[in-house]
């Protein structure tokens, strides 16, 4: 069933992308925002509300179809994908090149602050059977599987899932739910079958899935899109198909917000074999991460990284972050009103977190040891 969160995510996606001109990505998570509302407008039982979400789809609808022509009058880039949406293109669907975007990250673990245990499980499981294949081949370990990611947002996710790809030189396919889902690039069970090969088709592959919750989600509820209903199976087939004795091993990760809204074949063995919970930095991630985001900046004397880790319990990464930013923020301003430019003080980080409360609830926090309790992750 569709939830607001939901809805509010693609929206936004939505939105952000049609403000940046890249119509190719806007519309599809324009579309699945507006599946989204018309689902939560049928479970409505006022009808003004109702009216109201089912205008609001038909807007986003709309704004869906705008892109088609904004993205004609792009030149030949917006032709290109005209001519892959159409089903025009070279074969029965858009060559994998056109919409996977692999990337050799650069990111390591030595570059992620703190959470040392969470380091220690992710390398035996992901990384130590490819630095080790002879042992791994001794103890009959298999190389490659999938692994789960999990926790609250903002705490790196995505950059261990880099990491991973970064350490073992791996090409690391990075995908959107939109990307799969996209009608243009034809059906979204045929793109997942694409993307598969492809990866098999790398010495060494790492597929990223970033909010895998909305790929593969529960298919309990009664009203399951007749879409989903084919991907799902296909995603599971797909990992179950690989051999991971092959040489070629492949290795699939998920990050998500929401675990429990994953479907739950998905956590059988042989699919996301590991769940490993991502939580809030602790003291000494946190002071490394005021060490990075403060580093390239001018700072006082007086700035206390000790005190700035102790007083940001229950921050995440990206809150850290946004402080550090809206911190560089106040000597700047006055600065360019004419004062004297100054570095930051403690006071000014003081302030700012004075009044940034944590993006995280302890309520969200429990949320996830009460379902990592449930499923043994």
């Amino acid at each position: 069933m569709a939830s607001f969160a939901t809805f509010t995510r693609l929206k936004d996606k939505g939105l952000a992308a049609l403000r940046d001109g890249d119509f190719a990505v806007a519309k599809p998570y324009l579309v699945q925002a507006a599946e989204c509302m018309i689902e939560l407008s049928e479970e409505n039982k006022d009808p003004q509300l109702k009216a109201d979400q089912e205008q609001y789809a038909r807007e986003l609808i709309e704004m869906a179809k705008d892109c088609d022509r904004r993205a004609a009058s792009g030149g030949e880039r917006g032709a290109r994908r005209d001519r892959a949406h159409d089903g025009k293109g070279d074969d029965d669907g858009a060559d994998a090149g056109d919409w996977i975007v692999r990337e050799k990250p650069n990111v390591r673990f030595s570059d992620i602050a703190g959470l040392d245990e969470v380091k220690a499980e992710i390398q035996l499981k992901m990384l130590y059977p490819f630095q080790h294949p002879e042992l791994a081949q001794k103890y009959a370990i298999d190389v490659g599987g999938g692994m789960l990611l999990y926790g609250p947002p903002g705490t790196g996710k995505t950059m261990f899932a880099k990491a991973v790809a970064c350490e073992i030189e791996a090409t690391m396919f990075v995908l959107s739910p939109a990307q799969i889902m996209s009608k243009w690039v034809g059906e979204a069970e045929q793109n997942v079958r694409k993307l598969f090969e492809a990866a098999k088709a790398e010495p060494k592959a790492v597929i990223f899935f970033d909010e895998v919750e909305a790929l593969v989600p529960s298919r309990r509820g009664s009203q399951d899109s007749p879409v989903m209903q084919r991907v799902v199976p296909q995603i599971l087939q797909e990992l179950e198909g690989f051999d991971r004795k092959a040489g070629r091993a492949l290795l699939f990760m998920g990050a998500t917000n929401e675990p429990w809204s994953l479907d739950s074949a998905m956590m059988r063995p042989g699919r996301l074999d590991t769940k490993v919970y991502i939580p809030l930095p602790d003291a000494p991630a946190r002071l490394k991460l005021f060490e990075i985001y403060l580093g390239k900046r001018p700072i006082d004397d007086d700035v206390d990284f000790a005190e700035l880790a102790q007083i940001t319990n229950g921050y995440s990464g990206a809150d850290i972050k946004a402080i550090c930013a809206r911190s560089a923020t106040r000597p700047f301003l006055e600065s360019v009103s004419g004062q004297t430019p100054r570095s930051i003080h403690m006071a000014d980080l003081q302030a700012v977190i004075a009044d940034t409360p944590p993006s995280v609830r302890a309520a969200d926090v429990l949320k996830f040891d009460e379902w990592a309790r449930e499923t043994g992750g």
